[in-house]
């Protein structure tokens, strides 16, 4: 019986039917349960979703597992290529098909030699890696190429396993998030960790085939996923009929997501170094800053043709921050301009409830609280 209750309470990112939504683990997803909970209440409706700071498209993987149209939003070009996968109508024989026609047909020019790189892949999976990349590059979003770009980006870093069966192109790295270059460097010469010689064809081949078992999902379409600043009301989709968000946006004091992200971000065209501009993202110079830079956000929503809008909003700040996550966003609600009405505001336990990633560089620390929001404008 204990095992039977456990197995219900499994999270919902180890079911294989779900596999696509687990093409590339990211350090501030969300899980799965949270928007397919929301969404339920709200299928027999069929309504739009939009999220409108998509992250990985985990909200809009739960719209299309439920056959809703979605629409996902993000500043991150590394963000908007994982999320496009989530919508991508690819099948893993084809994505892998295209790699291989890639190693194959490219050679690469551009290879980098700096010392991170040396260190972090083998030189022939190096190769291999940057004729993927500059192979992607020259061609256009289509349903194959977001699949691939999405298994590359969650193969391109992540710890080495004890089996010896690879999972990932480098040397020992967290998979959420890549460590800042010198630091990696230091880390693997002190514990004398060398980059296995890896077979990227095969490493993508079983990522693929993950997603390959998982449950057929309903038609969608990819190009419903566009990178671009959601408190700016052109980056939104025309013909605004969405009646649902479900989003959770940036923490407050959180100003990291560029250089978490830099080297999957060299994989989509990047430079190979980090860059430390904070990039188009809401403004944490100040409380009120940031309320009024996420209201902008909340306004734009606002504008749809739909009789009604239900927001769900999951939010937090990170402990240094020593700010009031609740009071923040309901200052965010005011400076919206919209007559908002808070239909609930829940503690959504910690932020590190059900966190599945292993932080294999990064020293620990508290979680966040994060709270729940249901806003609704009639």
């Amino acid at each position: 019986m204990k095992h039977f209750q456990c197995s219900l309470m499994r999270p919902l990112a180890y079911n294989p039917s779900f596999a696509l939504n687990a093409i590339c683990p990211y350090f501030t997803m969300f899980p799965l349960e949270f928007p397919l909970k929301v969404l339920r209440k709200h299928r027999a409706a069929k309504p739009v979703v939009v999220d409108p700071f998509c992250g990985r498209g985990t909200t809009l993987f739960a719209a299309r597992t439920l056959g809703l149209e979605s629409w996902g939003i993000d500043t991150s070009p590394v963000a908007v290529a994982i999320a496009k996968a989530k919508l991508s109508n690819s099948t893993a024989e084809d994505a892998l098909c295209l790699a291989q026609l890639l190693i194959l047909a490219t050679k690469p020019e551009h290879v980098p030699q700096g010392k991170f790189f040396r260190a972090a892949y083998h030189s022939k999976t190096l190769r291999e890696i940057c004729a993927l990349r500059e192979g992607l590059l020259e061609l256009e979003d289509t349903d194959e190429t977001v699949m691939l770009k999405a298994a590359i980006l969650g193969c391109l870093h992540g710890p080495l396993l004890v089996s010896g069966a690879s999972s990932y192109f480098s040397n020992q790295m967290p998979r959420t998030f890549a460590p800042k270059p010198d630091y990696a460097v230091e880390f693997w010469a002190k514990r004398n960790m060398v980059a296995p010689e890896v077979d990227v064809l095969r490493v993508l081949e079983r990522k693929l085939k993950l997603i390959a078992a998982s449950k057929a999902l309903p038609k969608a379409a990819h190009t419903n996923v566009v990178r671009g600043d959601s408190t700016v009301a052109a980056s939104l989709p025309s013909g605004r009929n969405h009646s649902v968000v479900v989003t959770s946006p940036p923490y407050y004091g959180m100003r990291t997501y560029v250089q978490d992200q830099w080297l999957r971000n060299w994989f989509l065209g990047g430079p190979a170094t980090v860059d430390y501009s904070a990039g188009v993202q809401l403004e944490h110079t100040g409380q009120d800053i940031f309320a009024s830079s996420l209201g902008k956000v909340w306004a734009n929503m606002a504008h749809t043709d739909a009789d009604e809008l239900h927001m769900y909003i999951r939010f937090g700040v990170i402990p240094s921050a020593k700010v009031d996550a609740k009071a923040l966003i309901y200052k965010s609600f005011e400076a919206s301009g919209v007559a908002f009405e808070v239909k609930s505001a829940r503690n959504a336990s910690s932020a590190h409830s059900g966190k599945r990633q292993a932080q294999q560089m990064r020293a620990g620390s508290g979680a966040c609280d994060e709270y729940d929001f249901h806003v609704v404008r009639h």
